[in-house]
């Protein structure tokens, strides 16, 4: 059970660390927000308490020193600046290295952590107090006519109705409530159902609390921090009247019980059910968050396999169904047909996950290397809430970490020399996510100093690439950079010029069945775009037949199907090009390059493939229909076969190779060279 707790903990701190470097960055852009500091305090508040309530004590006494210092900065006792956002930044990577140190054992003695702590310190004892701005708010007009006097507060608190399954206990809410000053409790139970109707485990109830205290309105909130999901909370100051203090109790306008005379004394806890706050209610609604169940990705994966073989399995149903032709046995299993589509669209869509889950690693990854570099970035980010598999979003960081780093090292210029060439001094970085059919477009562009093509050229002789005389097109010239082992970097650095560069990037897109685009303008920049597929799981597939063997083309990359006779073949003087609409179009003939044994048939077929930005035909025998096609791997004995891309199991019982398009296209050229 109490590991169960631990793994709960570290899953919460996923969450609430990424959030921690985006607010700090925020900050520093930013300056004093009241509510990015907010944000940054309660979920180190967060991260304390939990720490503490699983074990951890090391972190939660760390993240004490954290909290002092926001709060100051909540107080106005402290100045936001660069340090204090660095600050926070180490303390975040301090915690990610103290919460895998197991429950009730000391942390080893660090001394960077210890000089971090005495930074935190420092820094929360220089209590150089901001100039008051000018804040209209009333909480704020309270704050400055009376600092460090008691004010009252009216609380409305609205929960989640699943308060209680959550563990959480409002008696214990408003006994935190009464240490910070002196209060009074009403409940407001016009929610509250029939007694036939009534759900135990469901909290129906909402309180107004009035509150007589010297602290901050942020300070009552922290009170909530842990049951604020989901719920309506509402803290505001009570204007006081009359140039006097008037005692937080007469201050609270409670409207009176249904039947009942204004002048009438309050009812006792629990026995309000007027209709106060009409909008709290529907407010709630409106702002409660979708409930979420985490589960392992292990099982996810268990799950996509099993819909899989369901889909095979389906397909065999289906095939010996349309054998037999009873209607009384092909009427349900096409019903089934349906029914399991869409089974596996909605499995499909489980392990799919908005890509701004990865974007906030960048910013800190920028924030960094800027930083180390001397160079003044921004990152802009765009289509965030674009979807994509789970499984290629773990496998694409890395590349896109590779890619930023190329734009900050090579391709933004140090300030001086931007403002010297007319650009602005800052530099900027963006990433962009849109659909596009059924794969996702990610693009990297930065307006810096682009590619220098003579320098590409150069290294490319150097490195016996190409000959000095050779003449490329300005696409093949781009795509040397694509090379292993291609590096234009003048000098070594941390960052680049170990020879480490694109062709890593470009294995990793291979390997999930993406493609890569150049484009780069010498002096304005250069931009990088990735096309993926949504999925790695479950594609839908043409099936066509070379011979004897069956083989699927995924659907996405075809655009059409011709057809090719022997007349047709002859007409072109032995040159590998069909015309389609009167386009030339290459092709390739699929039984030579496979070496399949036998004679093509009178009429071929013609599938119309995109490869990059041109098209290719694929030529076959048959085109026989699509199929939902489950990737298989072949394993590692066909490691070496990078023409296909997997295999999966027909209906007849048959195996077909799934191709990747890509690597035909680029294996038939060598071939031909």
């Amino acid at each position: 059970m109490h590991n169960m707790f631990v793994d709960t903990f570290l899953q919460e701190c996923e969450d609430l660390l990424p959030e921690i470097e985006e607010c700090a960055l925020a900050l520093n852009g930013e300056g004093n927000s009241k509510e990015i500091v907010g944000r940054l305090f309660r979920a180190f508040h967060t991260i304390k308490g939990s720490g503490a309530m699983v074990g951890l004590d090391h972190v939660a006494g760390f993240t004490h020193h954290v909290e002092t210092l926001l709060d100051g900065i909540r107080e106005n006792k402290i100045a936001v600046s660069p340090r204090v956002v660095e600050l926070v930044l180490a303390a975040a990577d301090e915690i990610k290295r103290l919460i895998v140190i197991e429950p009730g054992s000391a942390p080893p003695p660090s001394q960077a952590r210890e000089d971090l702590i005495a930074q935190l310190e420092q820094v929360s004892l220089t209590s150089s107090s901001l100039p008051q701005s000018a804040d209209s708010s009333e909480s704020a007009k309270l704050e400055k006519q009376r600092p460090g006097q008691k004010r009252p507060w009216k609380v409305v608190f609205s929960p989640n109705p699943d308060l209680f399954q959550c563990g959480g206990n409002p008696f214990k809410l408003f006994l935190e409530l009464a240490t910070l000053g002196s209060i009074d409790v009403v409940a407001l139970t016009r929610e509250i159902p029939p007694l036939e109707q009534l759900n135990p485990t469901t909290c129906y109830l909402e309180w107004t609390v009035t509150l007589l205290t010297a602290v901050n309105g942020d300070a009552i909130r922290d009170v909530f921090v842990f049951v604020e999901d989901g719920a309506q909370l509402s803290i505001t100051p009570i204007e006081e009247t009359g140039g006097s203090q008037v005692a937080a109790m007469d201050l609270v306008a409670t409207p009176p019980l249904l039947g009942q005379s204004k002048d009438a004394a309050p009812a006792p806890i629990g026995m309000v059910n007027e209709d106060i706050v009409p909008t709290v209610k529907v407010a709630a609604k409106a702002q409660s968050k979708e409930s979420v169940v985490r589960v392992p990705s292990g099982r996810l994966d268990r799950l996509i396999n099993l819909v899989g073989e369901l889909v095979m399995n389906q397909s065999r149903l289906l095939q010996a169904a349309s054998l037999v032709g009873t209607p009384e046995l092909l009427n349900p299993v096409q019903e089934m047909e349906r029914l399991v589509a869409e089974l596996r669209d909605d499995v499909l869509s489980i392990r799919m996950l908005p890509i701004g889950t990865i974007f906030g690693r960048f910013r800190r990854l920028v924030h960094d290397l800027s930083a180390e570099l001397g160079k003044e970035i921004d990152l802009v980010t765009e289509g965030a809430d674009t979807e994509l598999d789970k499984s290629i979003l773990d496998q694409l960081s890395e590349p896109l970490v590779h890619l930023l780093r190329n734009s900050i090292d090579h391709g933004i210029e140090l300030g001086d020399k931007r403002v010297e060439v007319g650009k602005p001094r800052r530099g900027t970085i963006r990433i962009s996510a849109e659909h596009a059919g059924s794969h996702v477009v990610i693009s990297i562009e930065d307006d810096g100093k682009g590619i220098d093509r003579k320098a590409v050229r150069a290294k490319a002789i150097e490195k016996k690439l190409i000959t000095p005389d050779a003449v490329l097109g300005d696409g093949e010239l781009l795509n040397l950079i694509l090379q292993p082992g291609f590096s234009t970097a003048q000098k070594l650095t941390s960052v680049s010029g170990r020879g480490v560069g694109m062709d890593v990037v470009k294995k990793q897109i291979d390997s999930l069945r993406g493609s890569l685009k150049l484009a780069s303008e010498h002096g304005r920049g250069s931009k990088v775009a990735l096309f993926l597929p949504l999925t790695l799981a479950i594609i839908e597939g043409l099936i066509v037949e070379i011979g004897a063997d069956q083989f699927i083309i995924p659907m996405a990359a075809i655009t059409e199907n011709v057809e090719l006779d022997q007349a047709d073949r002859s007409q072109k003087n032995g040159r590998n090009v069909v015309v389609v609409r009167g386009e030339l179009v290459p092709y390739i003939d699929l039984r030579a390059a496979f070496q399949i044994e036998g004679a093509p048939p009178p009429i071929e077929k013609v599938v119309i493939v995109r490869y990059g930005e041109d098209r290719v035909g694929l030529v076959v025998d048959r085109v026989l229909g699509t199929h939902q096609t489950v990737l298989q791997s072949l394993g590692q004995f066909f490691r070496q076969i990078d023409v296909v891309s997997g295999a999966t199991i027909m209906g007849d019982g048959r195996v077909a190779l799934i191709l990747d398009i890509a690597s035909v296209v680029r294996g038939t050229g060598r071939n031909a060279a």
